[in-house]
Protein backbone atom coordinates (compact mmCIF):
# COMPACT_ATOMS: atom_id res chain seq x y z
CA UNK A 1 0.00 0.00 0.00
CA UNK A 2 1.48 3.43 -1.05
CA UNK A 3 1.32 6.61 1.16
CA UNK A 4 0.25 10.00 0.35
CA UNK A 5 2.33 12.36 0.42
CA UNK A 6 1.66 15.92 0.77
CA UNK A 7 4.42 18.81 0.14
CA UNK A 8 3.94 22.18 1.35
CA UNK A 9 5.04 24.50 -1.96
CA UNK A 10 8.67 26.87 -1.49
CA UNK A 11 8.60 30.22 0.58
CA UNK A 12 6.87 33.10 -1.06
CA UNK A 13 6.80 36.77 -0.29
CA UNK A 14 3.59 36.17 2.18
CA UNK A 15 4.52 33.14 3.20
CA UNK A 16 7.52 34.23 4.59
CA UNK A 17 5.42 37.45 6.22
CA UNK A 18 2.81 35.57 7.67
CA UNK A 19 0.13 36.94 5.00
CA UNK A 20 -2.48 35.06 4.10
CA UNK A 21 -2.46 33.68 0.28
CA UNK A 22 -5.13 32.09 -1.32
CA UNK A 23 -6.19 33.38 -4.79
CA UNK A 24 -3.36 36.22 -5.33
CA UNK A 25 -0.95 33.84 -7.38
CA UNK A 26 2.60 34.71 -6.13
CA UNK A 27 5.65 33.23 -7.37
CA UNK A 28 8.40 31.59 -5.28
CA UNK A 29 11.14 33.38 -3.68
CA UNK A 30 14.43 32.16 -4.32
CA UNK A 31 14.91 30.38 -1.13
CA UNK A 32 11.83 29.34 -1.91
CA UNK A 33 13.14 27.64 -5.04
CA UNK A 34 16.04 26.36 -3.70
CA UNK A 35 13.71 24.66 -1.16
CA UNK A 36 11.63 22.82 -3.60
CA UNK A 37 15.13 22.15 -5.26
CA UNK A 38 16.32 20.33 -1.94
CA UNK A 39 13.01 18.47 -1.97
CA UNK A 40 14.22 16.36 -5.40
CA UNK A 41 16.75 14.45 -3.35
CA UNK A 42 14.54 13.57 0.00
CA UNK A 43 12.03 12.37 -2.43
CA UNK A 44 14.07 10.65 -5.17
CA UNK A 45 13.51 7.44 -3.50
CA UNK A 46 10.06 6.82 -4.10
CA UNK A 47 8.07 5.74 -6.90
CA UNK A 48 4.93 8.26 -7.94
CA UNK A 49 1.74 6.97 -9.68
CA UNK A 50 0.10 10.27 -9.50
CA UNK A 51 1.25 13.69 -8.48
CA UNK A 52 -1.50 16.15 -8.45
CA UNK A 53 -0.83 20.06 -8.16
CA UNK A 54 -3.09 22.73 -6.92
CA UNK A 55 -3.05 25.39 -9.81
CA UNK A 56 -1.22 28.44 -8.31
CA UNK A 57 1.88 29.03 -9.87
CA UNK A 58 3.95 28.73 -6.21
CA UNK A 59 2.56 24.99 -6.10
CA UNK A 60 3.33 24.03 -9.83
CA UNK A 61 6.98 25.16 -9.74
CA UNK A 62 7.56 23.89 -6.63
CA UNK A 63 6.73 20.36 -7.96
CA UNK A 64 9.18 21.19 -11.38
CA UNK A 65 12.02 22.25 -9.39
CA UNK A 66 11.13 19.24 -7.03
CA UNK A 67 11.39 17.39 -9.94
CA UNK A 68 8.00 16.03 -9.91
CA UNK A 69 6.25 15.63 -12.86
CA UNK A 70 1.79 16.86 -12.45
CA UNK A 71 -0.06 13.73 -13.67
CA UNK A 72 -3.47 16.21 -12.48
CA UNK A 73 -3.77 19.88 -12.22
CA UNK A 74 -6.35 19.88 -9.03
CA UNK A 75 -8.67 22.83 -8.37
CA UNK A 76 -9.74 20.75 -5.13
CA UNK A 77 -6.25 21.72 -3.88
CA UNK A 78 -6.16 24.94 -3.63
CA UNK A 79 -5.45 26.88 -0.61
CA UNK A 80 -8.52 27.73 1.99
CA UNK A 81 -10.38 31.20 0.56
CA UNK A 82 -9.49 33.60 3.05
CA UNK A 83 -12.11 36.02 1.40
CA UNK A 84 -11.73 39.51 3.37
CA UNK A 85 -8.62 38.44 5.44
CA UNK A 86 -6.54 37.44 1.76
CA UNK A 87 -3.32 39.50 2.19
CA UNK A 88 -3.59 39.77 6.16
CA UNK A 89 -1.85 38.87 8.82
CA UNK A 90 -2.94 37.11 11.91
CA UNK A 91 -1.72 39.79 14.41
CA UNK A 92 -3.27 42.79 11.60
CA UNK A 93 -6.75 40.43 12.38
CA UNK A 94 -6.58 40.58 16.08
CA UNK A 95 -5.39 44.17 16.51
CA UNK A 96 -8.72 45.54 13.80
CA UNK A 97 -10.63 42.63 15.82
CA UNK A 98 -9.29 43.92 19.12
CA UNK A 99 -9.62 40.17 19.88
CA UNK A 100 -7.80 37.11 19.67
CA UNK A 101 -8.31 35.35 16.07
CA UNK A 102 -7.44 32.01 14.18
CA UNK A 103 -8.52 30.48 10.66
CA UNK A 104 -9.04 27.31 13.20
CA UNK A 105 -11.54 28.85 15.61
CA UNK A 106 -13.41 32.13 13.78
CA UNK A 107 -13.06 31.17 10.04
CA UNK A 108 -12.82 34.00 7.36
CA UNK A 109 -14.81 36.94 6.26
CA UNK A 110 -16.59 37.88 2.93
CA UNK A 111 -13.90 40.18 1.10
CA UNK A 112 -14.24 42.14 -1.96
CA UNK A 113 -12.79 39.98 -4.58
CA UNK A 114 -13.85 36.21 -2.76
CA UNK A 115 -16.54 35.06 -0.62
CA UNK A 116 -14.34 33.24 1.86
CA UNK A 117 -14.78 29.69 3.00
CA UNK A 118 -15.49 27.76 5.74
CA UNK A 119 -12.90 24.41 6.98
CA UNK A 120 -16.45 22.55 6.54
CA UNK A 121 -16.09 23.70 2.77
CA UNK A 122 -12.10 22.78 2.66
CA UNK A 123 -13.05 19.39 4.13
CA UNK A 124 -15.35 18.48 1.49
CA UNK A 125 -12.97 19.14 -1.20
CA UNK A 126 -10.32 17.28 0.68
CA UNK A 127 -12.72 14.64 1.09
CA UNK A 128 -13.18 14.18 -2.30
CA UNK A 129 -9.88 14.44 -3.33
CA UNK A 130 -8.92 11.83 -0.70
CA UNK A 131 -11.41 9.50 -1.81
CA UNK A 132 -10.00 9.59 -5.95
CA UNK A 133 -6.15 9.19 -4.20
CA UNK A 134 -7.24 6.19 -1.72
CA UNK A 135 -7.97 4.04 -5.24
CA UNK A 136 -4.22 4.65 -6.47
CA UNK A 137 -2.22 3.57 -3.03
CA UNK A 138 -2.48 0.05 -4.05
CA UNK A 139 -0.09 0.74 -7.15
CA UNK A 140 2.29 3.33 -4.77
CA UNK A 141 3.00 6.58 -3.80
CA UNK A 142 0.91 9.58 -4.18
CA UNK A 143 2.36 12.96 -4.49
CA UNK A 144 -0.01 16.10 -3.41
CA UNK A 145 1.93 19.45 -3.88
CA UNK A 146 -0.19 21.96 -2.34
CA UNK A 147 -0.51 24.80 0.34
CA UNK A 148 -0.39 25.07 4.24
CA UNK A 149 -3.87 25.50 5.37
CA UNK A 150 -5.53 22.90 3.12
CA UNK A 151 -3.01 20.15 3.30
CA UNK A 152 -3.37 20.98 7.26
CA UNK A 153 -7.25 20.01 6.85
CA UNK A 154 -6.14 17.09 4.47
CA UNK A 155 -4.48 15.74 6.94
CA UNK A 156 -7.51 15.88 9.62
CA UNK A 157 -9.62 14.71 7.31
CA UNK A 158 -7.39 11.66 6.46
CA UNK A 159 -6.90 10.41 10.30
CA UNK A 160 -10.68 10.71 10.69
CA UNK A 161 -10.47 14.56 12.65
CA UNK A 162 -12.68 17.34 12.07
CA UNK A 163 -11.23 20.08 9.44
CA UNK A 164 -10.61 21.98 12.88
CA UNK A 165 -7.48 19.43 14.21
CA UNK A 166 -5.68 20.77 11.18
CA UNK A 167 -4.73 22.97 13.92
CA UNK A 168 -2.52 20.20 15.53
CA UNK A 169 -0.51 20.39 12.04
CA UNK A 170 1.92 23.45 11.17
CA UNK A 171 3.61 22.77 7.88
CA UNK A 172 6.79 24.74 7.27
CA UNK A 173 6.92 26.15 3.67
CA UNK A 174 8.99 24.05 1.45
CA UNK A 175 8.28 20.69 3.61
CA UNK A 176 6.56 17.61 3.05
CA UNK A 177 4.71 15.04 5.37
CA UNK A 178 3.25 11.65 4.74
CA UNK A 179 0.41 9.83 5.56
CA UNK A 180 0.56 6.18 5.24
CA UNK A 181 -1.94 3.06 7.11
CA UNK A 182 -0.55 1.21 10.53
CA UNK A 183 -2.04 -1.90 9.36
CA UNK A 184 -5.55 -0.98 8.26
CA UNK A 185 -5.67 2.52 10.61
CA UNK A 186 -4.81 5.79 9.00
CA UNK A 187 -1.61 7.29 10.37
CA UNK A 188 0.31 10.27 9.77
CA UNK A 189 4.52 8.68 9.21
CA UNK A 190 5.98 11.73 8.86
CA UNK A 191 5.94 15.62 9.01
CA UNK A 192 7.75 18.69 8.40
CA UNK A 193 10.38 16.76 6.42
CA UNK A 194 13.00 18.44 4.30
Amino acid sequence: MGEVVVIRHGQTEWSRSGQHTSVTDLPLLPEGEEQARNLRTSLAGRRFVDVWVSPRQRALHTAELAGLTPTRVEEDLVEVDYGGYEGRTTLEIRAELGRPWTLWADGTIPGDASPGETLAAVAVRVDRALAQVQERLADGDVALVAHGHVLRVLTARWLGLPPEAGALFALPAGSYGVLGHDRERKVLTGWGLH
